[in-house]
């Protein structure tokens, strides 16, 4: 049976983000931040060296309203925005992954876990 990776996108972003920030977040020599970027892919890297998977998919979330907020008005409520220097260094990890051949979802009112969720149900 063929083994399939899936991965929310946005959470492991978020992870690297705030993992790699120190005294200084990682840029490069124009000033783009990379921090997240790098961690992402250190993170991806180490996973699939681990569990060598035929297939990867990252689902990631799309910006605005989910079904989660439709349910609940006040999910989220209190949480910051995604900061800048995040935010910037989201398409520059989706460039990446596309230039690598791997496969994005993304869907209109869903979160990466949700898409996740849904796939994992398919099966």
């Amino acid at each position: 049976m063929a083994r399939i990776l899936l991965i929310d996108g946005n959470s492991i972003l978020n992870r690297a983000f705030y993992g790699i920030m120190g005294s200084k977040m990682l840029m490069t020599e124009d000033g783009t931040y990379t921090n997240a970027v790098y961690g992402f892919l250190s993170i991806l890297f180490k996973v699939q060296e681990e569990l060598k998977p035929e297939y990867l998919v990252v689902a990631f979330d799309k910006k605005g309203p989910t079904k989660r907020h439709e349910m609940y008005k006040e999910y989220k409520a209190n949480r910051k925005g995604m900061p800048e220097e995040l935010a910037m260094q989201m398409p520059m990890i989706k460039e990446v992954l596309q230039a690598m051949n791997i496969k994005i979802i993304e869907k209109e009112g869903y979160e990466g876990d949700d898409i996740i969720r849904n796939v994992i149900s398919f099966w």
